[in-house]
């Protein structure tokens, strides 16, 4: 099978990635580019990566025809961390908007512009923990949270949009950019590289400098910085 990533590779629209990370105490990541998130040289310099990743997105999936050995559920906790605007920006402001236009005259603004800052800061982040849960339950493996919860992984998603300022992490007070990765759901029981088959430990990328207990805001013109190796067996 061919790969369509090599080291002239770049992210373009239409294409989204999975790749892996460990952290400098070895705890795992799943890292979703979302189209515009780098990948590091390490990864793309492997020969055929593309099909290396799938065996690794197969595995973790527990989709895998080759590799069928999958560790026992980690039975952790659910935790969300920082989550996209662009995917949940109209989950409040259009219901209050029709609700207060035309009733409460010139402050309407003000008052929408509170409920949407509470609604972010609190409710949100609720409906979308309560959705996660309810998927878990309904298709488990198949399932954002199956990672954190039972699989032991970081869920680490780059920032989106047709163009800036159309995304970004709610939660995080720092400035970020389309392709930038933000920690989105944190694991209470963590994998390590041992709960992969042997054969796939090279395709995972090797930081020794993060922390992803820590780190929660990863800048993607630093990917190659953060991630300088791929493991070796």
């Amino acid at each position: 099978m061919t790969s369509d990533l090599n080291k002239d590779w770049t992210p373009t629209f239409g294409t989204v990635y999975t790749w892996f990370a460990m952290d400098k105490e070895g705890r795992i990541a799943v890292m979703v580019n979302n189209c515009w998130g780098d990948l590091p040289q390490s990864v793309l310099n492997i020969p055929n990566a593309e099909p290396l990743l799938d065996d690794l997105n197969d595995y973790i999936w527990e989709e895998s025809n080759k590799y069928t050995d999958y560790p026992q559920d980690k039975a952790g906790e659910l935790i969300v961390d920082l989550y996209s605007y662009w995917s949940n920006k109209d989950r409040y402001r259009k219901k209050v908007s029709i609700r207060t236009v035309g009733r409460i005259g010139k402050w309407h603004g003000y008052i929408i512009d509170f409920y949407c800052f509470f609604e972010n800061k609190t409710m949100i982040r609720r409906k979308i923990t309560k959705k996660l849960t309810a998927e878990l339950k309904r298709i488990k493996n198949y399932s954002d949270a199956n990672f954190s919860v039972n699989k032991g992984y970081f869920l680490y998603f780059a920032v989106d949009g047709y163009n800036e300022g159309d995304d970004y992490p709610v939660g995080y007070k720092g400035a970020t950019k389309i392709g930038d990765y933000y920690r989105y759901l944190v694991p209470t029981v963590y994998a390590s590289i041992e709960g992969f088959p042997q054969e796939l430990w090279h395709g995972i990328a090797v930081s020794d400098t993060l922390d992803f207990t820590k780190d929660r805001m990863l800048d993607n013109d630093k990917i190659n910085t953060y991630f300088p190796r791929n493991y070796r067996n």
